[in-house]
């Protein structure tokens, strides 16, 4: 089949705005806990657990609608939800209404996410599909480190407006109200999720063919290996990875305002740019390890490192708290994959079906972040990250448990005579 690398571009550009819309929560928690005058951690945990909720509730139907339906019919439809998500909390900004529409952009993006590497494998070529497939990560994690840095320049812009500007910040200062600047972010989604319908109608996607085993098959199947002991044991493994990133990601800025009195505007937001910019950095670095190491020695190995890194963060100085949780992203980098990996190299077959369940482990990003608020709303927020050492422990445990049918392939260097 002819590649078509416009279509390749397409989805790299879809990466790039699912993660612009799913990783900016961790800067605005500050503003939220202020804005809406939040007695609680655990309500500010509410609008993260909305969102993730939702990867729990449509990962497997996701995997399903594609095989019905066309996956331009399925991505459409998923950037609609987050249009109608985002429009709704720009026109009516307020708390319950923000966890309503996050729950729908959430819908949104978990459909996104199911549908978009079919499409990848097939434009780019089954032969370029891991080589994409990291360039399309590499692309999630400049998003990541870039929207934060837009958050703090809206914000700053809209707080100190005086009547002159662009004529971004000029609109955006007269829809925006004066006390909820970065609520400007949601205009901003609701534009880009906008342009994104626009294009999808227009653009003609490939005819995709899931093989037998790439397919999410009916929920009898699906049921069947929930009943598995290894298949649950994987599902907690993406659960308590994705509960850790959001964790750190989302209570990173808070911490360092209650301990450190760091400015989230300006050092939180930074803090959590570099936490994502780090993540994807270590992907690369990752990559290159998994050639000359088993990748269950790489999981140990670094999920130590970033057990160091939280440890210095909670009991150390300022500096290091400043410097300690952003660098913890660059050892999360190589969990994703490497459980993802072992979990589908665990299993002789329904490739599909285990990996909707895995998506479905995506739901950890609602609970941890909640389960620390509550704690800190109990014990203080040092408590509550302190949860994050029972997340990275059960991590820690797969490089031990883990039996793989298959390892990762690693050169082997000659022993000279």
């Amino acid at each position: 089949m002819k590649r078509n690398y416009l279509v390749v571009l397409l989805v790299f550009v879809i990466f790039f705005v699912i993660s612009f819309l799913t990783n900016i929560l961790g800067p605005l928690i500050p503003d939220i806990i202020d804005g809406f005058k939040l007695n609680h951690l655990a309500l500010a945990a509410f609008l993260p657990f909305s969102f993730f909720a939702a990867y729990g509730v449509m990962s497997i139907p996701s995997g399903i609608l594609v095989d019905k339906y066309s996956a331009k019919t399925v991505m459409t439809t998923a950037f609609c939800l987050a249009l109608i998500g985002s429009f709704l909390f720009a026109f009516f900004p307020g708390f319950y209404i923000a966890m309503f529409s996050l729950f729908i952009i959430g819908i949104g993006m978990a459909m996104l996410q199911v549908a978009i590497n079919p499409i990848l494998r097939v434009a780019g070529g089954e032969e370029n599909f891991a080589f994409n497939s990291v360039m399309a990560q590499l692309v999630f994690g400049l998003a990541s480190f870039l929207s934060p840095q837009v958050y703090t320049y809206l914000v700053q812009n809209l707080k100190n407006f005086t009547g002159e500007g662009n004529v971004i910040i000029r609109f955006l200062a007269s829809v925006v109200p004066r006390d909820l600047p970065w609520v400007s972010l949601y205009w901003v989604f609701a534009v880009i999720t906008l342009v994104m319908v626009i294009i999808l109608v227009f653009v003609r996607l490939p005819n995709i063919e899931l093989k037998e085993d790439e397919r999410v098959g009916n929920l009898q199947t699906t049921w069947n290996l929930f009943r598995e002991k290894q298949v649950v044991l994987y599902f907690f493994g993406i659960f308590a990875y994705v509960g850790t990133e959001q964790g750190f990601a989302n209570w990173m800025s808070k911490y360092l305002v209650v301990y450190h009195n760091y400015d989230p505007l300006i050092i939180g937001a930074d803090a959590i740019s570099y936490f994502w910019g780090l993540l994807t950095a270590g992907c690369v670095l990752g990559l290159i390890l998994l050639k000359f190491f088993d990748s269950r020695k790489l999981l140990v190995w670094f999920t130590a490192a970033s057990v160091l890194c939280l440890t210095l963060a909670l009991f150390g100085t300022a500096k290091m708290a400043l410097y300690g949780l952003p660098a913890s992203g660059f050892f999360l980098s190589v969990m994703w994959s490497i459980i993802f990996s072992l979990a589908l190299n665990s299993v002789e077959k329904h490739h599909g079906s285990f990996s909707g369940i895995l998506c479905t482990g995506i739901v950890g990003g609602a609970f941890v972040p909640l389960i620390i608020g509550g704690l800190g709303d109990l014990f203080g927020l040092k408590i509550g990250m302190m949860f994050l050492y029972v997340t990275l422990g059960y991590i820690m445990s797969i490089g031990f448990w883990a039996k793989p049918i298959i390892n990762n392939k690693t050169i082997r260097l000659k022993k000279e005579n």
